[in-house]
């Protein structure tokens, strides 16, 4: 579906895309980056809002640059806003329907289906300028969605939403890809792509660090050295043990039952600690890593990418 060999985008002498080379099956994606990592200049790279600097990029076979034919197969929500406030939300999305090539009352009638199933029936009649955040964003997905392309883009798609609207995008997107559509979403927040695709791609300063479903990442990730917390009956008697088997680099005991733990070697402590517990008859009531943001991990991938 998408396939970047060696892409670089530079602004001047600043890197927006550094060097990217990834390819993309049909199906659902996840975009996930902090604030500034890179991922609305990937977007417009891959829609042909912007030409690389290096490299090539090939969407469904063919370059998206000014390629009019090929936009018409996909449906972008772009992380800003480009709205008419004089104009009812209605008539916005059925002028850019007609953009596609259809005829105006087909255009009209995508429109108001896709008004309807955002949850904007009450309001598509109203200028735009009326809008809350939140309904000018369900109105950017329903144009997004009214041609039925074969390929959502969306950035950014839950900012300004309210639970009722996240609860409204979050459904359809999941309907989306059942219905076999595909999709790429933009985020810099892990459980709203969690919410609605298994597959990541992980990109910051311009970089692509990982990409794979949240399992694939997570094996990745096993041997970086973290910090484990572990809540047991016999916090000594497990300290002893992991000191012993030579699997920590520290150990901090708090209390009469907890301890942290800070390993390189994660993977190995996950799979014997089953073991070493049996053989010392020991409690294990809680067991999770401390190094559970979004941030965390992407400064472990950097490590990683760093040879840390």
């Amino acid at each position: 579906m998408i396939e970047l060999r060696n892409v670089t985008k530079l602004y001047g002498t600043v890197i927006g895309v550094n060097d990217v080379s990834l390819s993309l099956q049909p199906g659902a994606h996840g975009l996930l980056g902090p604030n500034g990592a890179g991922k609305t200049t990937f977007l417009n790279l891959i829609t042909g809002q912007l030409k690389p600097t290096l490299g090539s990029i090939h969407m469904f076979g063919s370059n998206p640059w000014n390629n009019a034919g090929l936009l018409r197969r996909i449906g972008v929500s772009p992380g800003d806003e480009a709205m008419y406030s004089n104009v009812s939300g209605l008539e916005w999305v059925r002028f850019l329907v007609e953009l596609q090539g259809f005829a105006r009352q087909e255009a009209a009638r995508r429109a108001v289906w896709a008004m309807e199933r955002l949850d904007m029936s009450a309001a598509m009649h109203r200028p735009i300028g009326s809008y809350s955040r939140g309904m000018r964003q369900r109105t950017k997905l329903a144009q997004a969605i009214a041609h039925e392309p074969e390929f959502l883009i969306l950035d950014e798609p839950f900012n300004g939403l309210d639970p009722v609207g996240r609860h409204v995008v979050t459904e359809l997107l999941r309907d989306w890809i059942q219905r076999g559509g595909s999709l790429l979403l933009a985020s810099h927040i892990l459980h709203e792509v969690e919410a609605i695709s298994p597959s990541f791609l992980l990109i910051c300063g311009g970089r692509l660090l990982a990409s794979g479903t949240a399992a694939e990442v997570n094996n990745l990730l096993a041997d970086v050295p973290n910090r484990i917390q572990i809540d047991c009956n016999q916090p000594r008697e497990l300290a002893r043990r992991l000191l012993d088997e030579d699997v920590v680099e520290s150990i901090e005991v708090a209390g009469r039952s907890r301890l942290t733990v800070a390993t390189r070697h994660p993977l190995t402590l996950y799979q014997r600690l089953p073991e070493w517990a049996a053989e010392d008859g020991l409690e294990i009531h809680e067991l999770h890593s401390a190094d559970e943001s979004l941030q965390t991990l992407f400064d472990s991938l950097m490590r990683v990418h760093r040879g840390g």
